[in-house]
Protein backbone atom coordinates (compact mmCIF):
# COMPACT_ATOMS: atom_id res chain seq x y z
CA UNK A 1 0.00 0.00 0.00
CA UNK A 2 1.30 3.47 -0.89
CA UNK A 3 0.80 5.74 2.10
CA UNK A 4 0.75 9.54 1.86
CA UNK A 5 4.20 11.00 2.48
CA UNK A 6 2.89 12.84 5.57
CA UNK A 7 1.92 9.47 7.06
CA UNK A 8 5.36 8.05 6.29
CA UNK A 9 7.04 11.07 7.88
CA UNK A 10 4.91 10.78 10.99
CA UNK A 11 5.72 7.08 11.21
CA UNK A 12 9.48 7.54 10.93
CA UNK A 13 9.28 10.13 13.75
CA UNK A 14 7.68 7.38 15.84
CA UNK A 15 10.48 4.96 14.89
CA UNK A 16 13.05 7.58 15.91
CA UNK A 17 11.37 7.95 19.30
CA UNK A 18 11.47 4.18 19.76
CA UNK A 19 15.19 4.12 18.93
CA UNK A 20 15.86 6.96 21.38
CA UNK A 21 13.98 5.11 24.12
CA UNK A 22 16.14 2.02 23.53
CA UNK A 23 19.38 4.02 23.71
CA UNK A 24 18.30 6.40 26.48
CA UNK A 25 15.77 4.61 28.70
CA UNK A 26 15.17 7.72 30.83
CA UNK A 27 14.31 9.88 27.81
CA UNK A 28 11.17 11.98 28.00
CA UNK A 29 9.24 12.91 24.88
CA UNK A 30 7.39 16.03 23.79
CA UNK A 31 5.82 15.98 20.32
CA UNK A 32 6.94 14.45 17.04
CA UNK A 33 4.98 15.72 14.04
CA UNK A 34 5.36 15.41 10.31
CA UNK A 35 6.54 18.67 8.76
CA UNK A 36 7.35 19.86 5.27
CA UNK A 37 10.09 17.63 3.82
CA UNK A 38 10.46 15.56 6.99
CA UNK A 39 9.80 15.26 10.68
CA UNK A 40 11.13 16.08 14.13
CA UNK A 41 10.78 14.97 17.73
CA UNK A 42 11.34 17.06 20.85
CA UNK A 43 13.14 15.02 23.48
CA UNK A 44 14.77 15.40 26.89
CA UNK A 45 17.56 12.90 27.67
CA UNK A 46 18.97 14.86 30.59
CA UNK A 47 21.82 16.38 28.57
CA UNK A 48 22.40 17.97 25.16
CA UNK A 49 22.24 15.64 22.18
CA UNK A 50 25.56 15.49 20.29
CA UNK A 51 26.34 14.44 16.68
CA UNK A 52 27.59 11.05 17.89
CA UNK A 53 24.15 10.46 19.42
CA UNK A 54 22.57 11.18 16.05
CA UNK A 55 24.66 8.44 14.43
CA UNK A 56 23.71 5.96 17.14
CA UNK A 57 20.01 6.84 16.87
CA UNK A 58 20.07 6.42 13.10
CA UNK A 59 21.77 3.02 13.43
CA UNK A 60 19.15 1.87 15.93
CA UNK A 61 16.35 3.12 13.66
CA UNK A 62 17.74 1.02 10.81
CA UNK A 63 17.85 -2.01 13.11
CA UNK A 64 14.20 -1.52 14.06
CA UNK A 65 13.08 -1.11 10.45
CA UNK A 66 15.04 -4.18 9.35
CA UNK A 67 12.80 -6.27 11.63
CA UNK A 68 9.73 -4.70 9.99
CA UNK A 69 7.59 -4.38 13.12
CA UNK A 70 3.94 -3.44 12.81
CA UNK A 71 2.37 -0.25 14.09
CA UNK A 72 -0.55 -1.15 16.33
CA UNK A 73 -3.28 1.29 17.35
CA UNK A 74 -5.17 1.25 20.62
CA UNK A 75 -7.91 3.53 21.91
CA UNK A 76 -8.13 3.93 25.67
CA UNK A 77 -9.90 6.14 28.19
CA UNK A 78 -8.09 9.41 28.79
CA UNK A 79 -7.87 8.71 32.55
CA UNK A 80 -6.22 5.38 31.80
CA UNK A 81 -3.80 7.10 29.42
CA UNK A 82 -2.85 9.64 32.10
CA UNK A 83 -2.15 6.84 34.54
CA UNK A 84 -0.09 4.92 31.95
CA UNK A 85 2.16 7.87 31.07
CA UNK A 86 2.56 8.79 34.74
CA UNK A 87 3.88 5.27 35.34
CA UNK A 88 6.19 5.62 32.33
CA UNK A 89 7.56 8.88 33.73
CA UNK A 90 6.48 10.77 30.59
CA UNK A 91 5.67 14.07 32.27
CA UNK A 92 5.32 16.03 29.03
CA UNK A 93 2.74 13.58 27.70
CA UNK A 94 0.85 13.76 30.99
CA UNK A 95 0.72 17.55 30.69
CA UNK A 96 -0.69 17.25 27.17
CA UNK A 97 -3.32 14.79 28.33
CA UNK A 98 -4.41 17.03 31.20
CA UNK A 99 -4.75 19.94 28.76
CA UNK A 100 -6.67 17.78 26.34
CA UNK A 101 -8.96 16.66 29.12
CA UNK A 102 -9.65 20.14 30.52
CA UNK A 103 -9.37 22.44 27.50
CA UNK A 104 -9.92 20.21 24.49
CA UNK A 105 -6.60 21.23 22.96
CA UNK A 106 -2.91 20.58 23.49
CA UNK A 107 -1.81 23.92 21.94
CA UNK A 108 1.73 22.63 21.47
CA UNK A 109 2.51 23.79 17.96
CA UNK A 110 0.88 24.44 14.63
CA UNK A 111 1.87 20.93 13.55
CA UNK A 112 0.73 19.05 16.61
CA UNK A 113 -2.21 20.95 18.11
CA UNK A 114 -5.19 18.69 18.89
CA UNK A 115 -8.36 20.80 18.85
CA UNK A 116 -11.28 18.77 20.19
CA UNK A 117 -14.47 19.64 22.02
CA UNK A 118 -13.61 19.02 25.72
CA UNK A 119 -16.99 17.37 26.25
CA UNK A 120 -16.03 14.73 23.70
CA UNK A 121 -12.56 13.92 25.06
CA UNK A 122 -13.22 10.57 26.63
CA UNK A 123 -10.65 8.47 24.80
CA UNK A 124 -7.27 8.98 23.15
CA UNK A 125 -5.27 6.85 20.76
CA UNK A 126 -1.93 5.17 21.39
CA UNK A 127 0.40 3.69 18.81
CA UNK A 128 2.90 0.96 19.59
CA UNK A 129 5.93 -0.30 17.70
CA UNK A 130 7.94 -3.11 19.31
CA UNK A 131 8.04 -2.20 23.02
CA UNK A 132 7.56 1.54 22.58
CA UNK A 133 4.14 3.13 23.17
CA UNK A 134 3.37 6.72 22.27
CA UNK A 135 0.43 9.08 22.60
CA UNK A 136 -0.45 9.88 19.01
CA UNK A 137 -3.39 10.70 16.74
CA UNK A 138 -1.77 8.90 13.83
CA UNK A 139 -2.25 7.73 11.23
CA UNK A 140 0.81 5.51 10.69
CA UNK A 141 1.88 2.97 8.11
CA UNK A 142 1.00 -0.63 8.83
CA UNK A 143 4.59 -1.93 8.87
CA UNK A 144 7.91 -0.11 9.28
CA UNK A 145 9.26 -1.10 5.84
CA UNK A 146 6.45 0.86 4.21
CA UNK A 147 8.30 4.05 5.17
CA UNK A 148 10.20 5.64 2.27
CA UNK A 149 13.77 6.96 2.16
CA UNK A 150 14.87 8.94 5.21
CA UNK A 151 17.87 10.46 6.97
CA UNK A 152 18.43 12.23 10.27
CA UNK A 153 19.42 15.82 9.64
CA UNK A 154 20.21 18.16 12.50
CA UNK A 155 19.80 19.00 16.18
CA UNK A 156 18.32 22.23 17.54
CA UNK A 157 17.24 23.54 20.92
CA UNK A 158 13.54 24.01 21.55
CA UNK A 159 11.71 25.21 24.63
CA UNK A 160 8.86 22.97 25.66
CA UNK A 161 5.72 24.38 24.05
CA UNK A 162 7.82 27.20 22.60
CA UNK A 163 7.94 29.21 25.84
CA UNK A 164 11.25 30.41 27.26
CA UNK A 165 10.09 29.83 30.83
CA UNK A 166 9.65 26.11 30.10
CA UNK A 167 12.37 23.43 30.11
CA UNK A 168 14.82 23.37 27.21
CA UNK A 169 14.45 20.27 25.06
CA UNK A 170 16.40 18.94 22.08
CA UNK A 171 14.69 18.86 18.70
CA UNK A 172 16.00 16.20 16.35
CA UNK A 173 15.10 16.82 12.71
CA UNK A 174 14.99 14.26 9.95
CA UNK A 175 14.09 14.32 6.27
CA UNK A 176 11.93 11.76 4.52
CA UNK A 177 10.78 11.22 0.93
CA UNK A 178 9.10 8.44 -0.99
CA UNK A 179 12.20 7.51 -2.99
CA UNK A 180 15.98 7.53 -2.57
CA UNK A 181 16.33 9.79 -5.60
CA UNK A 182 14.03 12.39 -4.05
CA UNK A 183 15.97 12.18 -0.79
CA UNK A 184 19.31 12.61 -2.57
CA UNK A 185 18.00 15.59 -4.53
CA UNK A 186 16.80 17.24 -1.34
CA UNK A 187 20.13 16.60 0.40
CA UNK A 188 21.93 18.27 -2.50
CA UNK A 189 19.53 21.20 -2.20
CA UNK A 190 20.33 21.47 1.52
CA UNK A 191 24.05 21.67 0.75
CA UNK A 192 23.39 24.42 -1.76
CA UNK A 193 21.10 26.21 0.72
CA UNK A 194 23.85 26.15 3.33
CA UNK A 195 26.19 27.93 0.91
CA UNK A 196 23.49 30.53 0.28
CA UNK A 197 22.43 31.04 3.92
CA UNK A 198 21.23 34.65 4.09
CA UNK A 199 22.48 35.01 7.66
CA UNK A 200 26.06 34.32 6.56
CA UNK A 201 25.89 36.30 3.30
CA UNK A 202 24.02 39.18 4.93
CA UNK A 203 26.81 39.57 7.48
CA UNK A 204 29.57 39.25 4.87
CA UNK A 205 27.92 41.84 2.62
CA UNK A 206 27.12 44.15 5.55
CA UNK A 207 23.36 44.24 4.92
CA UNK A 208 22.00 43.75 8.44
CA UNK A 209 22.98 42.80 11.94
CA UNK A 210 21.48 41.72 15.24
CA UNK A 211 22.31 43.01 18.72
CA UNK A 212 21.67 41.23 22.03
CA UNK A 213 21.00 44.65 23.54
CA UNK A 214 18.26 45.35 21.00
CA UNK A 215 16.79 41.86 21.24
CA UNK A 216 16.23 38.62 19.34
CA UNK A 217 14.24 38.83 16.14
CA UNK A 218 14.80 42.59 15.79
CA UNK A 219 17.15 43.08 12.82
CA UNK A 220 19.13 46.28 12.32
CA UNK A 221 19.64 47.26 8.68
CA UNK A 222 22.81 48.98 7.54
CA UNK A 223 22.89 51.65 4.80
CA UNK A 224 23.44 48.87 2.24
CA UNK A 225 20.52 46.87 3.58
CA UNK A 226 18.31 49.95 3.55
CA UNK A 227 19.27 50.59 -0.09
CA UNK A 228 17.91 47.16 -0.99
CA UNK A 229 14.76 47.61 1.09
CA UNK A 230 14.13 50.93 -0.61
CA UNK A 231 14.70 49.46 -4.07
CA UNK A 232 12.10 46.78 -3.36
CA UNK A 233 9.44 49.05 -1.91
CA UNK A 234 10.01 51.72 -4.58
CA UNK A 235 9.46 49.06 -7.25
CA UNK A 236 6.17 47.96 -5.73
CA UNK A 237 4.98 51.56 -5.44
CA UNK A 238 5.94 52.14 -9.07
CA UNK A 239 3.78 49.16 -10.07
CA UNK A 240 0.85 50.21 -7.86
CA UNK A 241 0.60 53.90 -8.70
CA UNK A 242 -1.03 53.46 -12.12
CA UNK A 243 -3.87 51.54 -10.45
CA UNK A 244 -4.90 54.41 -8.19
CA UNK A 245 -3.36 53.44 -4.85
CA UNK A 246 -2.77 56.17 -2.28
CA UNK A 247 -0.36 56.19 0.61
CA UNK A 248 -1.48 56.41 4.21
CA UNK A 249 0.37 56.41 7.53
CA UNK A 250 -0.71 54.92 10.85
CA UNK A 251 0.85 54.78 14.34
CA UNK A 252 2.69 51.75 15.64
CA UNK A 253 0.47 51.29 18.68
CA UNK A 254 -3.28 51.12 19.22
CA UNK A 255 -5.74 50.58 22.02
CA UNK A 256 -6.44 46.94 22.69
CA UNK A 257 -10.08 47.75 21.93
CA UNK A 258 -9.27 48.03 18.22
CA UNK A 259 -8.17 44.39 18.11
CA UNK A 260 -11.01 43.24 20.33
CA UNK A 261 -13.48 44.64 17.81
CA UNK A 262 -11.54 43.17 14.85
CA UNK A 263 -11.36 39.73 16.48
CA UNK A 264 -7.56 39.59 16.46
CA UNK A 265 -7.40 39.87 20.23
CA UNK A 266 -9.09 36.53 20.81
CA UNK A 267 -7.09 34.84 18.07
CA UNK A 268 -3.63 36.33 18.68
CA UNK A 269 -3.59 37.57 22.29
CA UNK A 270 -0.54 35.45 23.16
CA UNK A 271 1.36 36.93 20.20
CA UNK A 272 0.79 40.60 21.06
CA UNK A 273 3.30 42.97 22.65
CA UNK A 274 1.44 44.86 25.38
CA UNK A 275 2.22 48.52 26.01
CA UNK A 276 1.52 50.25 29.32
CA UNK A 277 1.14 53.97 29.98
CA UNK A 278 1.72 55.97 33.17
CA UNK A 279 -0.75 58.60 31.97
CA UNK A 280 -3.83 56.45 31.41
CA UNK A 281 -5.30 53.12 32.41
CA UNK A 282 -6.14 52.33 28.82
CA UNK A 283 -4.56 49.16 27.43
CA UNK A 284 -2.36 49.48 24.35
CA UNK A 285 -0.51 47.01 22.12
CA UNK A 286 2.12 47.27 19.40
CA UNK A 287 0.16 46.69 16.21
CA UNK A 288 0.36 43.08 14.97
CA UNK A 289 -1.33 43.98 11.65
CA UNK A 290 -2.46 47.12 9.85
CA UNK A 291 -5.90 46.28 8.51
CA UNK A 292 -7.90 47.39 11.59
CA UNK A 293 -6.20 50.80 11.47
CA UNK A 294 -7.03 51.14 7.78
CA UNK A 295 -10.71 50.41 8.45
CA UNK A 296 -10.74 53.48 10.66
CA UNK A 297 -9.45 55.66 7.83
CA UNK A 298 -12.34 54.37 5.74
CA UNK A 299 -14.78 54.94 8.61
CA UNK A 300 -13.64 58.54 9.19
CA UNK A 301 -16.15 59.89 6.61
CA UNK A 302 -19.43 58.79 5.07
CA UNK A 303 -18.75 56.91 1.83
CA UNK A 304 -20.78 56.68 -1.35
CA UNK A 305 -20.59 54.02 -4.05
CA UNK A 306 -19.03 56.80 -6.13
CA UNK A 307 -16.04 56.89 -3.73
CA UNK A 308 -15.18 53.25 -4.30
CA UNK A 309 -12.82 51.55 -4.89
CA UNK A 310 -10.74 53.13 -2.14
CA UNK A 311 -7.17 51.81 -2.30
CA UNK A 312 -4.88 52.39 0.68
CA UNK A 313 -1.19 51.47 0.71
CA UNK A 314 1.51 51.57 3.33
CA UNK A 315 4.93 50.11 4.07
CA UNK A 316 5.09 49.86 7.84
CA UNK A 317 6.25 47.63 10.67
CA UNK A 318 4.08 45.31 12.72
CA UNK A 319 5.20 43.43 15.80
CA UNK A 320 4.53 39.88 16.90
CA UNK A 321 5.83 38.16 20.00
CA UNK A 322 7.25 35.09 18.27
CA UNK A 323 8.67 32.27 20.36
CA UNK A 324 12.43 32.66 20.75
CA UNK A 325 13.11 29.17 19.43
CA UNK A 326 11.25 29.93 16.19
CA UNK A 327 13.22 33.06 15.29
CA UNK A 328 15.51 32.57 12.31
CA UNK A 329 17.55 35.30 10.66
CA UNK A 330 15.30 37.52 8.54
CA UNK A 331 12.79 34.79 7.68
CA UNK A 332 11.20 34.76 11.15
CA UNK A 333 11.42 38.01 13.11
CA UNK A 334 9.48 40.00 15.70
CA UNK A 335 9.60 43.31 13.82
CA UNK A 336 7.95 42.71 10.43
CA UNK A 337 7.84 45.41 7.76
CA UNK A 338 4.77 44.78 5.66
CA UNK A 339 4.26 45.99 2.15
CA UNK A 340 0.56 46.35 2.88
CA UNK A 341 -2.46 47.48 0.92
CA UNK A 342 -6.21 47.28 1.42
CA UNK A 343 -8.95 47.91 -1.10
CA UNK A 344 -12.50 48.81 -0.08
CA UNK A 345 -14.81 48.18 -3.01
CA UNK A 346 -18.25 47.24 -4.27
CA UNK A 347 -18.92 43.51 -4.79
CA UNK A 348 -19.08 44.04 -8.55
CA UNK A 349 -15.65 45.71 -8.48
CA UNK A 350 -13.87 42.77 -6.87
CA UNK A 351 -12.98 41.03 -10.13
CA UNK A 352 -11.22 44.05 -11.64
CA UNK A 353 -9.35 44.81 -8.41
CA UNK A 354 -8.13 41.23 -8.05
CA UNK A 355 -7.06 41.17 -11.69
CA UNK A 356 -5.07 44.39 -11.17
CA UNK A 357 -3.39 42.93 -8.09
CA UNK A 358 -2.52 39.78 -10.01
CA UNK A 359 -0.91 41.87 -12.75
CA UNK A 360 1.12 43.79 -10.16
CA UNK A 361 2.33 40.59 -8.50
CA UNK A 362 3.15 38.96 -11.85
CA UNK A 363 5.28 41.92 -13.00
CA UNK A 364 7.01 42.11 -9.63
CA UNK A 365 8.16 38.49 -9.61
CA UNK A 366 9.28 38.60 -13.24
CA UNK A 367 11.98 41.05 -12.11
CA UNK A 368 13.53 38.26 -10.03
CA UNK A 369 13.36 35.61 -12.69
CA UNK A 370 10.44 33.94 -10.92
CA UNK A 371 7.07 32.81 -12.15
CA UNK A 372 4.17 31.52 -10.11
CA UNK A 373 4.94 27.86 -9.64
CA UNK A 374 1.64 27.07 -8.02
CA UNK A 375 -1.53 28.98 -7.20
CA UNK A 376 -4.07 27.83 -4.64
CA UNK A 377 -7.64 29.07 -4.50
CA UNK A 378 -8.59 28.58 -0.87
CA UNK A 379 -12.33 28.10 -0.41
CA UNK A 380 -14.73 27.16 2.36
CA UNK A 381 -15.32 23.69 3.70
CA UNK A 382 -18.78 23.26 2.25
CA UNK A 383 -19.76 20.73 4.90
CA UNK A 384 -19.19 23.26 7.71
CA UNK A 385 -20.54 26.63 6.52
CA UNK A 386 -21.09 27.64 10.15
CA UNK A 387 -17.33 28.15 10.54
CA UNK A 388 -17.32 31.07 8.11
CA UNK A 389 -18.65 34.61 8.19
CA UNK A 390 -21.00 35.72 5.44
CA UNK A 391 -23.95 34.38 3.52
CA UNK A 392 -23.65 31.40 1.18
CA UNK A 393 -24.45 33.51 -1.88
CA UNK A 394 -21.68 35.99 -1.05
CA UNK A 395 -19.13 33.18 -0.65
CA UNK A 396 -20.18 31.46 -3.83
CA UNK A 397 -19.87 34.71 -5.80
CA UNK A 398 -16.49 35.53 -4.24
CA UNK A 399 -15.03 32.07 -4.90
CA UNK A 400 -16.35 32.10 -8.45
CA UNK A 401 -14.88 35.57 -9.01
CA UNK A 402 -11.38 34.54 -7.89
CA UNK A 403 -11.53 31.42 -10.08
CA UNK A 404 -12.68 33.46 -13.09
CA UNK A 405 -9.80 35.91 -12.68
CA UNK A 406 -7.27 33.07 -12.77
CA UNK A 407 -9.02 31.51 -15.76
CA UNK A 408 -9.08 34.83 -17.62
CA UNK A 409 -5.28 35.16 -17.42
CA UNK A 410 -4.66 31.48 -18.20
CA UNK A 411 -3.19 30.81 -14.75
CA UNK A 412 -3.68 27.19 -13.62
CA UNK A 413 -4.72 26.82 -9.99
CA UNK A 414 -5.61 24.17 -7.48
CA UNK A 415 -8.56 24.37 -5.12
CA UNK A 416 -7.91 24.06 -1.40
CA UNK A 417 -11.23 23.19 0.18
CA UNK A 418 -11.31 24.24 3.81
CA UNK A 419 -8.19 26.41 3.35
CA UNK A 420 -10.07 29.72 3.25
CA UNK A 421 -9.81 32.16 6.13
CA UNK A 422 -12.97 32.39 8.19
CA UNK A 423 -13.47 35.91 6.78
CA UNK A 424 -13.27 35.05 3.07
CA UNK A 425 -11.66 33.07 0.22
CA UNK A 426 -8.15 33.85 -0.99
CA UNK A 427 -5.51 33.24 -3.62
CA UNK A 428 -2.06 32.13 -2.45
CA UNK A 429 0.84 32.36 -4.90
CA UNK A 430 3.87 30.07 -4.58
CA UNK A 431 7.18 30.62 -6.34
CA UNK A 432 10.33 28.52 -6.58
CA UNK A 433 13.76 29.96 -5.92
CA UNK A 434 16.98 29.22 -7.80
CA UNK A 435 17.57 25.94 -5.96
CA UNK A 436 14.01 24.65 -6.21
CA UNK A 437 12.59 25.60 -2.82
CA UNK A 438 8.97 26.68 -2.82
CA UNK A 439 7.96 29.89 -1.03
CA UNK A 440 4.46 31.23 -0.44
CA UNK A 441 4.97 34.99 -0.76
CA UNK A 442 2.10 36.79 -2.48
CA UNK A 443 -1.55 36.54 -1.47
CA UNK A 444 -4.88 38.19 -2.32
CA UNK A 445 -7.64 37.78 0.27
CA UNK A 446 -11.29 38.80 0.30
CA UNK A 447 -12.65 39.86 3.68
CA UNK A 448 -16.29 40.06 4.77
CA UNK A 449 -15.37 40.06 8.46
CA UNK A 450 -13.76 43.44 9.18
CA UNK A 451 -16.39 45.48 7.28
CA UNK A 452 -19.01 43.67 9.35
CA UNK A 453 -17.22 44.00 12.69
CA UNK A 454 -16.45 47.68 12.20
CA UNK A 455 -19.85 48.37 10.61
CA UNK A 456 -18.28 49.90 7.52
CA UNK A 457 -20.85 51.25 5.08
CA UNK A 458 -21.35 53.00 1.80
CA UNK A 459 -24.51 54.48 0.33
CA UNK A 460 -25.39 52.58 -2.84
CA UNK A 461 -26.98 54.03 -5.98
CA UNK A 462 -30.45 53.12 -4.68
CA UNK A 463 -29.88 55.06 -1.44
CA UNK A 464 -29.48 51.99 0.79
CA UNK A 465 -26.51 51.43 3.07
CA UNK A 466 -24.36 48.41 2.30
CA UNK A 467 -21.10 46.82 3.42
CA UNK A 468 -18.04 47.15 1.19
CA UNK A 469 -15.84 44.17 0.40
CA UNK A 470 -12.32 44.52 1.80
CA UNK A 471 -9.39 43.06 -0.14
CA UNK A 472 -6.11 42.38 1.61
CA UNK A 473 -3.06 41.89 -0.54
CA UNK A 474 0.62 41.19 -0.06
CA UNK A 475 3.01 41.28 -3.00
CA UNK A 476 6.36 40.60 -1.38
CA UNK A 477 4.80 40.12 2.07
CA UNK A 478 7.30 40.88 4.82
CA UNK A 479 10.25 42.92 3.58
CA UNK A 480 12.60 41.10 5.97
CA UNK A 481 11.53 37.62 4.91
CA UNK A 482 11.54 38.53 1.23
CA UNK A 483 15.03 40.01 1.51
CA UNK A 484 16.23 36.79 3.16
CA UNK A 485 14.71 34.77 0.32
CA UNK A 486 16.29 37.03 -2.31
CA UNK A 487 19.77 36.85 -0.74
CA UNK A 488 19.60 33.06 -1.00
CA UNK A 489 17.89 33.07 -4.41
CA UNK A 490 20.68 35.16 -5.97
CA UNK A 491 23.40 33.90 -3.60
CA UNK A 492 24.20 37.57 -3.06
CA UNK A 493 24.84 38.10 -6.79
CA UNK A 494 22.07 40.64 -7.16
CA UNK A 495 21.01 42.14 -10.48
CA UNK A 496 22.24 45.67 -11.03
CA UNK A 497 18.92 47.31 -10.12
CA UNK A 498 18.74 45.59 -6.72
CA UNK A 499 22.40 45.50 -5.65
CA UNK A 500 23.15 47.54 -2.51
CA UNK A 501 26.24 48.97 -4.20
CA UNK A 502 25.87 49.06 -7.97
CA UNK A 503 29.26 50.48 -8.98
CA UNK A 504 32.68 50.32 -7.32
CA UNK A 505 35.30 52.82 -8.49
CA UNK A 506 38.82 51.48 -8.01
CA UNK A 507 41.63 54.06 -8.36
CA UNK A 508 44.95 52.48 -9.31
CA UNK A 509 47.03 54.86 -7.17
CA UNK A 510 46.59 57.86 -4.86
CA UNK A 511 47.10 60.29 -7.75
CA UNK A 512 43.89 58.98 -9.28
CA UNK A 513 41.75 59.65 -6.18
CA UNK A 514 40.53 63.11 -7.17
CA UNK A 515 39.43 61.84 -10.57
CA UNK A 516 37.67 58.94 -8.83
CA UNK A 517 35.86 61.36 -6.49
CA UNK A 518 34.62 63.46 -9.38
CA UNK A 519 33.46 60.36 -11.24
CA UNK A 520 31.67 59.07 -8.14
CA UNK A 521 29.77 62.34 -7.68
CA UNK A 522 28.81 62.39 -11.34
CA UNK A 523 27.47 58.83 -11.26
CA UNK A 524 25.57 59.53 -8.04
CA UNK A 525 23.87 62.36 -9.92
CA UNK A 526 22.22 59.65 -12.00
CA UNK A 527 21.03 58.00 -8.76
CA UNK A 528 23.49 55.15 -9.04
CA UNK A 529 24.66 53.61 -5.78
CA UNK A 530 28.43 54.09 -5.94
CA UNK A 531 31.35 53.60 -3.59
CA UNK A 532 35.06 54.28 -4.13
CA UNK A 533 37.92 52.26 -2.63
CA UNK A 534 40.47 54.85 -1.47
CA UNK A 535 42.55 52.27 0.43
CA UNK A 536 46.28 51.84 -0.21
CA UNK A 537 45.77 48.28 -1.42
CA UNK A 538 46.94 47.24 -4.88
CA UNK A 539 44.36 47.50 -7.64
CA UNK A 540 44.35 43.69 -7.83
CA UNK A 541 43.39 43.50 -4.16
CA UNK A 542 40.72 46.16 -4.66
CA UNK A 543 39.22 44.10 -7.48
CA UNK A 544 39.24 40.98 -5.31
CA UNK A 545 37.54 42.88 -2.46
CA UNK A 546 34.84 44.22 -4.80
CA UNK A 547 34.31 40.71 -6.18
CA UNK A 548 33.96 39.38 -2.62
CA UNK A 549 31.29 42.01 -1.94
CA UNK A 550 29.60 40.92 -5.21
CA UNK A 551 29.42 44.47 -6.63
CA UNK A 552 27.98 44.17 -10.17
CA UNK A 553 30.18 46.78 -11.89
CA UNK A 554 33.79 47.79 -11.16
CA UNK A 555 35.45 50.81 -12.80
CA UNK A 556 39.25 50.74 -12.72
CA UNK A 557 40.63 54.28 -13.10
CA UNK A 558 44.28 55.04 -13.78
CA UNK A 559 46.38 57.25 -16.04
CA UNK A 560 44.82 55.92 -19.25
CA UNK A 561 41.26 56.52 -18.04
CA UNK A 562 42.14 60.05 -16.87
CA UNK A 563 43.69 60.89 -20.22
CA UNK A 564 41.24 59.22 -22.58
CA UNK A 565 37.98 59.79 -20.73
CA UNK A 566 37.04 56.16 -21.37
CA UNK A 567 36.24 53.70 -18.57
CA UNK A 568 37.73 50.27 -17.95
CA UNK A 569 34.86 48.12 -16.73
CA UNK A 570 34.80 44.75 -15.03
CA UNK A 571 31.54 42.85 -14.55
CA UNK A 572 31.21 40.81 -11.37
CA UNK A 573 32.04 37.16 -11.99
CA UNK A 574 33.72 37.79 -15.34
CA UNK A 575 37.47 37.83 -16.00
CA UNK A 576 37.47 39.92 -19.16
CA UNK A 577 37.46 43.72 -19.00
CA UNK A 578 35.83 46.05 -21.48
CA UNK A 579 36.35 49.66 -22.39
CA UNK A 580 33.40 52.04 -22.90
CA UNK A 581 32.93 55.75 -23.01
CA UNK A 582 31.35 57.16 -19.89
CA UNK A 583 28.22 57.98 -21.87
CA UNK A 584 27.96 54.41 -23.22
CA UNK A 585 28.45 52.95 -19.74
CA UNK A 586 25.75 55.17 -18.28
CA UNK A 587 23.31 54.39 -21.10
CA UNK A 588 23.87 50.66 -20.66
CA UNK A 589 23.66 50.70 -16.85
CA UNK A 590 20.61 52.96 -16.60
CA UNK A 591 18.72 50.93 -19.21
CA UNK A 592 19.47 47.71 -17.31
CA UNK A 593 18.23 49.30 -14.09
CA UNK A 594 15.12 50.80 -15.67
CA UNK A 595 14.12 47.48 -17.23
CA UNK A 596 15.10 45.63 -14.04
CA UNK A 597 16.93 42.96 -15.97
CA UNK A 598 17.97 39.85 -14.07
Amino acid sequence: MNYPIETQRHSIAHVMAAAIKHLFPEAKFGVGPSIENGFYYDIDIGRPVIPEDLKAIEKEMKRIISKNPAFTREEIAIEEAIKLFQELGQTYKVELLHDLQSKGTTKVSAEEAMDIDPQNVETVTLYKIEDFTDLCRGPHVTEAKEIGAWKLWKIAGAYWRGKAENPQMQRIYGICFETKDELAAYQNMLKEAEKRDHRKLGAEMDLFTFSPLVGSGLPLFTPKGVAMRQALTDFIWELMQPYGYERVHIPHIAKADLYKVSGHWDKFEDDLFHVSSKKTDEQFVLKPMNCPHHTQIYAAHPRSYRDLPMRLSEVTAVYRDENTGQLQGLTRVRSITQDDAHVFCLPEQVKDEVLNLYRIAEKFYEAFGMRFHRVRLSIRDGSHPEKYLGEDAVWETAEKTLAEVMQSVGQPFEVGEGEAAFYGPKLDFMVKDAIGREWQLATIQLDFNLPERFELEYVDSDGTKKRPVMIHRAILGAVERFLGVMIEHFEGNFPLWLAPVQVAILPVADRHNDFAKELMQELKGYRLRVQTDFSTESVGKKIRNAEKMKIPRMLVVGDREMESGELTIRVHGQQDQMTLTKEAFLTQALEEIEKRLV
